[in-house]
């Protein structure tokens, strides 16, 4: 079917108090079990390519974003395709022209009236091109290999009435909030601040986005969802996911050479995860203990 939007299936979800999965693609392999898990489900689905992606991707767009669209058009389900984390305004500009029908334009390491002002231009050029656009006030910290900041650290939480004020100021479409998680967390011990999400979600009139996601229980991910998140990003998970499922397959079949034996198992495990996750945030599953390591469900 052709490529849904970002934009649609966010607005269609925030509308319906329930939340689209968000997942981080960096192989084919990726796009063919996000898509898997998704249609096992049946539910729509976002596939995210983020700037550290291209860049290790030899620093081009264009062969994955191309093969996505491909995937996605063949796809049982809607497959809504989102540029992540854009800071280089080169990157940004290459969206229109390769597929992506929305993108996160990130300035929140900036002081807050740089972040403001940078968004609003990004918002600008992405709107008179029909580019959905999301943005994130406050540090979700744990990208790049940093830290997570401190709970009670200046910035570490999205301010409600700060937030209100940067939305109207860029006129972006939706925001991702600081509320307690973390990029690139391997445990899924990240405690949400559910009362802040809910002084955001009344404060807010666009969708809220909850980044980090798969460092959360999934009691947590479910309560955010009630709560009003209406996008869940995900990464870490499909990647611990995959490593996990090969380095067992590797080490049963030490002798293995042929890459499409481990990475048939990899893609797998990544489908079962992402058919995992949409199918907690669709109030489906239970959390396991919270000290539990992400891996292949």
């Amino acid at each position: 079917m052709p490529l849904a939007t970002t934009g649609e299936l966010v607005t269609h979800a925030a509308e319906n108090r329930s939340a689209v999965a968000a997942f981080n693609i960096i192989t084919l392999e990726h796009v063919e079990a996000v898509i898997a898990g998704a249609e096992s489900t049946g539910a729509p689905v976002i596939l995210q390519v983020s700037e550290n992606a291209v860049k290790f991707r030899y620093g081009r767009l264009l062969p994955l974003a191309r093969a996505a669209v491909a995937a996605a058009e063949r796809a049982d389900v809607p497959v809504a395709l989102h540029l992540d984390h854009v800071q280089s305004d080169d990157l940004l500009h290459q969206a229109p022209g390769a597929g992506f029908g929305s993108v996160m334009y990130d300035a929140a390491h900036l002081p807050y009236a740089d972040n403001l002002a940078a968004t609003r231009a990004a918002a600008d050029w992405a709107h008179a091109r029909h580019l959905w656009i999301e943005a994130e006030l406050g540090q979700i910290g744990g990208k790049d290999g940093r830290a997570p900041l401190d709970a009670h650290a200046p910035g570490a939480r999205t301010d409600p009435t700060q937030a209100d004020d940067f939305v109207a100021g860029t006129g972006v479409d939706a925001l991702a909030v600081a509320i307690g998680s973390a990029h690139a967390m391997t445990t899924r011990t990240a405690a949400l601040d559910h009362a802040l999400l809910g002084r955001l979600s009344a404060a807010l009139s666009v969708p809220l986005v909850l980044h980090g996601s798969s460092g959360v229980p999934d009691h947590g991910l479910v309560a955010a969802v009630a709560g009003g998140i209406a996008k869940v990003n995900v990464g870490t998970a499909l990647n611990a996911a995959m490593t996990g499922a090969i380095r067992d397959f590797l080490a049963a079949h030490p002798d293995a050479v042929d890459s499409r034996k481990y990475l048939h198992v990899g893609r797998d495990a990544m489908a079962r995860e992402v058919a995992r996750i949409i199918d907690v945030l669709a109030g489906g599953r239970t959390a396991p203990p919270a000290d539990q390591v992400v891996s292949p469900a």
